[in-house]
């Protein structure tokens, strides 16, 4: 039916397999007791040299693998994943800066339209 959330999924790798975590798939709405847990691990299929060069790239400290889309082709659900670093110290205080810039304009724009 299209409802899946990859908005706080990562991709894990362990004893050569590949698995998406957190990954909310909505159970089908017209199925019974059977349906699967909609946070459960999902296994992603890659070959070999694939799952070995994503292994060595994340044993770099700081490096993740994420999820960045996911697609239908045909009647395979395909997933696009994609490397990831995660900022520094500096770049998280200089994007709180720019939100409490933008914030605090819009809250004077606000104030300025009220009259």
């Amino acid at each position: 039916m299209g409802k899946c959330s990859i908005k706080e999924a990562y991709v894990r790798i362990e004893n050569g397999q590949v698995y998406v975590c957190n990954m909310n798939i909505t159970p089908y709405e017209k199925g019974n007791i059977f349906n699967k847990d909609p946070l459960r691990p999902k296994r992603l299929l890659l070959h070999k040299s694939e799952i070995n060069k994503l292994a060595a790239q994340t044993a770099q400290q700081g490096y993740t693998v994420v999820p960045l889309q996911v697609y239908l082709n045909g009647s395979l659900i395909k997933m696009e994943i994609g490397l990831a670093r995660g900022k520094k110290l500096y770049d998280k205080r200089q994007d709180i800066a720019k939100k409490d810039q933008r914030r605090e304009a819009e809250k004077e724009f606000k104030v300025r339209n009220l009259y």
